[in-house]
C-alpha cells in the first residue's frame, strides 16, 4: 500500500510539472502574439489563435490566457479588416468583417460586433463609389444595387445608383432609381437629375419630329423642377404639330419663366403672329409690343403692330 500511495504521489507531481510545462508553453504563445502585434498582425493573429486552442485544453490552469486571447483576437481581426479597406480591397474587407462579426459575437466582445456590423455598408459604399469614380458604370450600379438591397431606404445609395445608370445610358432604370433616392431623403438632387433625363428625351424627340412625345416628356420635366427650356420645347413641338393654341399656351410659360432670355423677343414675336392667326388681335399686340425692341424681330414687330392698328 505503501508503494502505490508513493507512485501515485509521483504521478500528481509529474503532472502538475506537464500542466506548468504546458502553460509555459502557451504563454510563450501569447506572449509572441503581443510582440508580432506591431510587425506583422497576421502572424500575431495565428499566435493568439494557437495560444487560444492550447490554453482552452488546459482547462482551468489556462482561464487567463484563454479570456485575454478572446478579447484580443476579434480586435485583432477588425484592425486587419480596416486595412483591407484601406489597400481598398473592399471584397475581401467584407468577407473579413463578416468573419469578424461572427467570432466576435462568439467571444462576447459586443462593442466589436457593433462596429463590424456598422463598417460592412461604409465598405460596400466605398466600393461601389471608387467603381463610379473609375467611370465603371455598370459595375457602380450594381455596387450600389446591392447597398439597397439590404437597406432600401438608403437614399444615397439609390441616387448614385441612378446616377451610375445614367452613365451607363440605361435611363429607364435610372429614372426609378432617383424616385427611390426622392422618397428616401434625396428629394430635390433627385428631382433634378429626372428633370434633366426628361428635358433630353423632350430635345431628342422634338429632334426626331415625335411632337407629342417631346410635349409629354416637357411636361415631365415640370412635374419634378421648373425648366423654361421645357416649356418652350414643347411650345416649338404644338407649333409644329399643328396646336397653336397648345403652342400659345407653352410659350406664355416660357416667358413668364425666363424674360430676360436671349431669345426672349423672338418668342414673342412668335406669340404674337399666332394670336394673329388666332384673330385675336388684343393679344397679337400685347407680344409685338414685348418684341420691338428686338434686334432681330423688332422691325418687323413694330410693322405688324402698324398693320393691326
Amino acid at each position: 500500500m505503501k508503494r502505490l500511495i508513493v507512485t501515485l504521489a509521483a504521478l500528481a507531481v509529474a503532472l502538475g510539472s506537464a500542466f506548468a510545462q504546458d502553460l509555459a508553453a502557451v504563454t510563450e504563445l501569447y506572449n509572441a502574439g503581443a510582440e508580432a502585434i506591431s510587425i506583422n498582425k497576421e502572424n500575431a493573429l495565428k499566435s493568439f489563435e494557437e495560444a487560444l486552442k492550447q490554453a482552452e485544453a488546459l482547462g482551468e490552469e489556462g482561464q487567463e490566457v484563454v479570456a485575454n486571447c478572446k478579447n484580443i483576437i476579434p480586435n485583432l481581426k477588425l484592425s486587419l479588416a480596416k486595412d483591407l479597406v484601406k489597400e481598398s480591397k473592399f471584397d475581401e474587407a467584407v468577407a473579413a468583417l463578416a468573419d469578424v462579426e461572427k467570432v466576435a459575437e462568439a467571444y462576447e466582445a459586443y462593442d466589436v460586433v457593433d462596429e463590424a456590423k456598422s463598417l460592412i455598408p461604409q465598405v460596400k459604399l466605398s466600393k461601389a463609389n471608387g467603381l463610379y469614380k473609375n467611370k465603371e458604370y455598370d459595375a457602380a450600379a450594381a455596387a450600389f444595387k446591392e447597398i439597397l438591397d439590404e437597406d432600401p431606404t438608403n437614399g444615397n445609395a439609390a441616387f448614385y445608383m441612378g446616377a451610375a445608370l445614367v452613365g451607363a445610358g440605361k435611363n429607364d432604370e435610372a429614372k426609378a432609381a432617383f424616385e427611390q433616392a426622392a422618397a428616401n431623403g434625396q428629394e430635390a438632387n433627385a428631382h433634378k437629375q429626372l428633370g434633366n433625363l426628361y428635358l433630353k428625351e423632350a430635345a431628342a424627340a422634338l429632334k426626331a419630329k415625335k411632337y407629342a412625345d417631346a410635349v409629354a416628356a416637357a411636361a415631365k420635366v415640370n412635374d419634378y423642377t421648373e425648366n423654361a427650356q421645357a416649356w418652350q420645347i414643347a411650345g416649338q413641338a404644338s407649333q409644329a404639330a399643328g396646336k397653336n393654341n397648345d403652342a400659345i399656351k407653352y410659350f406664355e410659360k416660357y416667358l413668364a419663366a425666363a424674360p430676360d432670355a436671349s431669345n426672349a423677343g423672338a418668342i414673342a414675336y412668335t406669340v404674337g403672329a399666332l394670336y394673329q392667326q388666332a384673330k385675336n388681335n388684343a393679344k397679337a399686340k400685347e407680344y409685338y409690343t414685348k418684341a420691338a425692341s428686338d434686334p432681330k424681330y423688332g422691325a418687323e414687330a413694330k410693322k405688324m403692330l402698324d398693320a393691326l392698328k
